[in-house]
């Protein structure tokens, strides 16, 4: 197996990997909506649901989409790099994909599913341009310094009623219970138009939602940036040289994270926490979560790539890469397959499973994609939906980027 095609496989399988988390942390609002999934009592939720929730929100929730962030900052690297060897206008090309990607996001948003990621990400391609000409040290140090600049903001910000947004409980809960017997009963357009009305978010406090949107913005740039510098530090080629960085990256990560999130739960005066709607939701307590849920992010990625570079000793590792070279094909497949589950046009299960149930669900939609990706690379090179990226990305039928590279050979010296 050559270096190159260990770093892909690497790469391909802890895209495969963070797609399991991705789809464990949906779960919850597949199950009980954005704004439910922190009001689990409004489902008769017993107190194990209540622990699984907590063990969920410290061991999951927000610490794999980060993953999925940092590998797209890595693969917008390498492509850029790669259409400037064929000198195939990368800027011109990228823009074709990421306005596809925002195609998409608007699509799966609007006639799928709310939690789509697939939007921000094309929008945020625009921005990140701006980084992939840059110097190692110059991404490396935007990365540490925007972050760090968030976490300081917060803190400045702790106290005062501009940086925060305030709910009220009593809208809240209304907002919930009104919900639950439209996406357990209703029909695919009475669920799509109430998605789509907005009706599911409070919209009180905009001023303070704006603000708290621009600093989330901010608090993710850091993760694509970390992506982009790993990709020019070439992290993932020859991994069995850097094992013992990826161990000890891990740990240290992985404890930080863990330790970081823990503590809305074991001091809660510490910090107002957001997972609790009847508080406010202020910029500290946004960047103190998002913050370690990244901490968290870089340590499971780092146990992942240690993990599979010992990949001849990991039978699993080829099933979860094939997930992974279909990850986008697949993460709109899980929207599908579990708005049929959940909401009313599907088996009405909204609410109803518990979240011990549905990780189940989870696990088992994600083991018949870990078979059937297998399958279908064995037949097809590329996934349906990456191929019609391709097509649009790089203006060609059969999805392959043409080469300009002018041969040495047929210089005159």
């Amino acid at each position: 197996m050559t270096g190159n095609t260990t770093r892909q496989s690497i790469v391909d399988s802890i895209r495969g990997f963070s797609l399991l988390g991705i789809l464990l942390s949906n779960m919850l609002i597949f199950q009980y909506g954005i704004l439910g999934k922190e009001r689990l009592d409004l489902f008769g939720a017993s107190s194990f649901d209540d622990g699984m929730l907590i063990f969920m929100k410290i061991a999951v929730e927000g610490s794999f989409m980060p993953i999925f962030t940092f590998l797209f900052g890595y693969g917008l690297f390498k492509m850029f790099d790669g259409l400037e060897v064929k000198r195939l206008k990368p800027r011109r090309v990228l823009t074709r994909r990421f306005i596809m990607l925002i195609g998409l996001g608007l699509l799966h948003s609007i006639f799928v599913w709310e939690g789509d990621i697939l939007l921000f990400y094309g929008v945020m391609g625009f921005f990140l341009m701006l980084f992939l000409k840059r110097k190692e040290k110059t991404v490396l140090t935007w990365g540490i310094v925007i972050l760090s600049l968030c976490v300081l903001l917060g803190i400045i910000f702790s106290g005062s009623d501009l940086a925060t947004i305030k709910t009220d409980p009593a809208k809240t809960e209304q907002t919930i219970t009104h919900s639950i017997p439209i996406y357990s009963e209703g029909t695919y357009l009475e669920i799509k138009d109430y998605r789509n009305s907005g009706s599911g978010l409070e919209d009180d406090d905009e001023l303070g939602q704006v603000l708290i949107l621009l600093l989330t913005l901010f608090l993710t740039l850091p993760m694509f940036l970390f992506g982009i510098y790993a990709a020019k530090k070439n992290w993932f080629l020859s991994p069995e040289q850097k094992r013992k960085s990826y161990l000890k990256g891990a740990l240290f990560f992985l404890l930080a994270g863990y330790v970081g999130k823990s503590v809305p739960f074991i001091w809660p005066d510490f910090i107002k926490s957001s997972y609790e709607l009847n508080t406010a939701t202020s910029f500290f307590t946004l960047s103190y979560v998002v913050s370690f849920g990244c901490i968290l992010a870089l340590g499971y990625l780092l146990a992942a790539a240690w993990l599979l570079s010992h990949i001849k000793a990991i039978p699993m590792a080829s099933r979860f890469a094939a997930v992974g070279k279909l990850s986008l094909t697949n993460y709109l497949l899980q929207s599908i397959i579990c708005t049929s589950l959940f909401y009313g046009y599907g088996l009405g299960l909204f609410g109803k499973l518990g979240i011990a149930g549905g990780i189940g669900v989870a696990l088992l939609v994600y083991l018949v994609q870990l078979f059937a990706s297998v399958l279908y690379l064995k037949r097809f090179k590329i996934g349906p939906v990456e191929w019609l990226l391709r097509i649009w990305t790089y203006w060609s039928w059969n999805g392959k980027p043409k080469t300009n590279v002018v041969q040495t050979t047929d210089l005159k010296t």
